[in-house]
């Protein structure tokens, strides 16, 4: 038997490609995936606007930043509020167990 098959890989997520990271942390925190597709979302929808539009420069910048920023205090506050859910009220709404009502 050699040796590699009988030792554990605790540093496992260093021989992951990227696309398996990001598989990982998406189960790991849904909420990123959101962030990202907003964060893509937000860019975009400012470089198209930055062409098209009516105010300064400058007050535009602010504009976007401020959404930006709002979207990701969005995003942490669905993404808490999902966990405080699930690990508090979920079980006590449905227990695994008569048991577990008690509590």
């Amino acid at each position: 038997m050699s040796k590699e098959g009988t030792e554990i890989r605790s540093m496992s997520h260093y021989d992951e490609t990227n696309t398996e990271r990001l598989v990982r942390k998406a189960r790991d925190a849904p909420f990123m995936i959101v962030g990202l597709v907003g964060l893509v979302g937000v860019v975009g929808y400012g470089l198209y606007g930055f062409r098209n539009r009516q105010l300064k420069t400058s007050v535009y910048l602010i504009h976007m930043r401020v959404a930006a920023q709002g979207f990701v205090v969005l995003c942490l506050t669905a993404g808490i509020s999902y966990n405080l859910f699930n690990e508090h009220i979920y079980p006590r709404l449905y227990p695994k167990s008569i048991e577990d009502k008690k509590d």
